[in-house]
């Protein structure tokens, strides 16, 4: 019997079929079409049909089968509140006010916390005028729930539509019994402001202001006063707010806005002292915008000296303090000697600052102290001689600096170097030579014979950069970029012989940092003289020192580039990937033998005349799945690539060693079958 096809492609047993061809479908189904054919194919949708009321008896049976169906939602889930909402938001309709009340007291009963249940509650007494019953409602609500501000809210607003001030004004001051958030202290003041009551205004402030002790309701204070027109009562209450706050919770924003209202009132110097009083004692990272709002007023009223003058004197008793705590912070100091870079007149008090700073040296000798101090005396010299225009003293740092350096520990190629610029731009080229001549013989680093040979490249003197090339690689001969770089030079001279015994000698070192990078400049080198058979035996040797895959890739590719016909020059790189293949099977190299024959079969695809892709295609691996045991026992799965002919070789050692087995187990049966014999005998 045929097995049964359930709908959706299930069989009896509720298994999902197989599916074999998991290759994508030649025509795409996009979900717009899915839509589309499901919307195409519902049915159409039965509407109720709507019922008509015509005597009283068929209501009381409608109101009758209603209630039964919401008394077994409610009974079923009770604590569905949308469910009791319903319920008596039906009643309301049928002008059954009681029997909603009664089921919004039961929904109370069941959670007496729910926030909706007394709003529609509520709105159910006011809309049938049962003032009392509605206030009460409100004063259980925020007696419950005193925390909730929009029960607070609609009962002062019911009571003020009822023009009950005095209850409004009572229910706002229970409220504010709760301190509650700042949009509430305002809804109150604004209440007692429609009413003209400015003195229970400025009493709630009292109050808001020791509740909410912040710079923004001190501002709404001020901002009330201010409207009022009594300035000397926004005076006291700014001078309240500085006291109450301090200088630990001190707000720019508060003398900004006290400057300001000083302006209002014509009063300039008095808003000056207050942009001074206030600069002089809060921190740099809390007086951003006051320093903007003070700029903004001198240059209304004032003069710019007077700014620079208090910002500056600001910042060096703070630079000053701090100096105090650490005198060795040489990032201080840089900032203390910018600063009076930028703003003194005279170079003597930046002489000074500068003076101070290099006194303080490291008195341990660790280089990564001194990287940051050696800062200080290369600004130092670098003010002398752009802003001060002392070329003399700016030498006489260089050289008090380059004496103070323990040479024999460490050394810094920047300074030498730009101490060796200096006297270049000064026009001295034999003191800038003998400069880094001396830093050489004293402290040789790579950084150092770099920055020389530029200054040399920059003023063309080959001969003496060939010589700083030859006392780099005799420096550092494990160096790639140095040998490659000086063949480049010789290159770029046209020295081809040069270029060729660099790279011979270089190639021939025993230890090399980068030794890939000197054989491929090599090998591009004479390939782009043209010397092909020279390329092959550069290859040659490199596959000697090492079997990387994308070196004989390299080579292959190298093939195919300079044959002369499409089919020696396929057949040239198919030698070298069928020696390649054969050298990274015996390695057992299984990713390079992959990458190989993937390269491999792009080469063939490339001649679609001469190659044979189908060679390569039974060479290709399959992924399969294996595990691994770990150190701590557990299993990883990891995919690895089985090769076809592995899979022969490993067929054909499993067959001998079964035959190697059973030769033995053969032997052995013999043998005990001749002991045997001679016991008989």
């Amino acid at each position: 019997m045929s097995d049964v096809t359930k709908p959706g492609g299930y069989g009896q047993g509720s298994r999902p079929p197989k599916i074999k061809n998991k290759s994508a479908a030649a025509v795409q189904i996009t979900a717009e079409q899915l839509i589309r054919e499901a919307y195409e194919r519902q049915g159409s949708v039965q509407k109720v049909p709507r019922q008509k009321v015509l005597d009283g008896e068929e209501l009381s049976d409608y109101q009758m089968r209603r209630r039964r169906e919401f008394e077994e939602g409610v009974r079923k889930n009770r604590s569905n509140i949308a469910e009791w909402l319903r319920y008596a938001s039906w009643e309301e309709s049928q002008n059954e006010v009681k029997r909603a009340r009664s089921i919004y007291e039961r929904a109370l009963d069941v959670d007496s916390r729910n926030q909706t249940v007394y709003i529609k509650y509520a709105e159910l007494e006011m809309k049938n005028k049962n003032t009392n019953s509605a206030r009460n409602l409100y004063d259980r609500a925020v007696t419950i729930l005193p925390r909730v501000s929009q029960f607070w809210y609609r009962y002062t607003y019911m009571e003020e539509l009822l023009d009950n001030v005095d209850g409004a004004r009572e229910i706002f001051n229970r409220w504010m019994q709760w301190e509650p958030e700042e949009e509430a202290w305002s809804a109150f003041i604004k209440f007692e402001r429609r009413y003209a009551e400015t003195d229970n205004a400025r009493a709630v402030f009292e109050r808001f202001v020791f509740v909410h002790p912040e710079s923004k309701t001190w501002l709404k204070w001020a901002k009330f006063e201010e409207d009022l027109g009594e300035p000397d009562r926004v005076r006291d209450i700014f001078g309240r707010a500085i006291d109450r706050l301090g200088e630990a919770f001190m707000d720019q924003h508060i003398f900004i806005s006290f400057a300001k209202f000083e302006v209002r009132m014509k009063e300039v110097e008095r808003a000056r002292a207050i942009y001074k009083y206030a600069l002089e004692r809060l921190p740099k990272a809390k007086s951003q915008a006051l320093y903007n709002q003070y700029t903004l007023f001198e240059k209304q009223y004032g003069d710019r000296e007077e700014i620079e003058d208090v910002v500056a004197n600001k910042r060096r008793m703070q630079y000053e303090a701090a100096l105090k705590h650490d005198v060795q912070d040489y990032d201080m100091w840089i900032d203390y000697a910018k600063l009076e870079e930028s703003v003194a007149s005279n170079f003597d008090r930046t002489r000074d600052v500068y003076e101070r700073a290099i006194a303080e040296h490291p008195h341990v000798l660790d280089k990564r102290l001194w990287r940051r101090y050696i800062y200080l005396w290369l600004y130092y010299a670098l003010f002398e001689e752009t802003v001060a225009r002392d070329v003399g003293r700016a030498r006489q740092v260089y050289t008090a600096c380059v004496g103070l350096i323990p040479h024999k520990q460490f050394t810094f190629a920047k300074l030498w170097l730009q101490y060796a610029w200096f006297e270049i731009r000064q026009g001295d080229v034999g003191a800038a030579r003998r400069a880094l001549g001396r830093a050489l013989g004293m402290c040789p680093k790579d950084r150092l014979f770099r920055g020389y040979i530029e200054l040399e490249l920059e003023l063309r003197d080959f001969d003496r950069v060939r010589t700083l090339y030859s006392k780099y690689v005799e420096f550092n001969p494990t160096n790639c970029t140095t040998w490659v770089e000086f063949a480049k030079l010789e290159a770029a001279l046209h020295e081809n012989e040069r270029c060729q015994a660099l790279f011979e000698l270089a190639v021939e070192q025993p230890t090399l940092d980068m030794p890939e990078v000197l054989w491929k400049a090599y090998i591009d080198f004479e390939y782009d003289l043209g010397d092909y058979d020279k390329t092959r035996e550069l290859y040659g040797q490199l596959l000697t020192l090492t079997d990387h895959v994308k070196v004989w890739i390299s080579l292959a590719r190298f093939e195919l580039a300079v044959a002369d016909d499409s089919e020696g020059r396929l057949t040239a790189a198919r030698s070298v990937y069928e020696r390649a293949y054969s050298r990274l099977k015996e390695l057992g190299l299984t990713e390079e033998r992959l990458a190989l024959l993937e390269a491999w079969r792009e080469a063939e695809r490339s001649e679609p005349r001469w190659g044979d892709v189908a060679a390569v295609e039974k060479k290709m691996p399959r992924r399969v799945r294996k595990r691994r045991k770990l150190d701590d026992g557990s299993l990883e799965e990891y995919f690895d690539y089985v090769f076809p002919d592995d899979e022969e070789q490993g067929a054909r050692f499993k067959l001998l060693a079964k035959a190697h087995l059973w030769k033995q187990k053969a032997a052995a049966a013999a043998e005990l079958a001749s002991d045997n014999n001679d016991g008989y005998e």
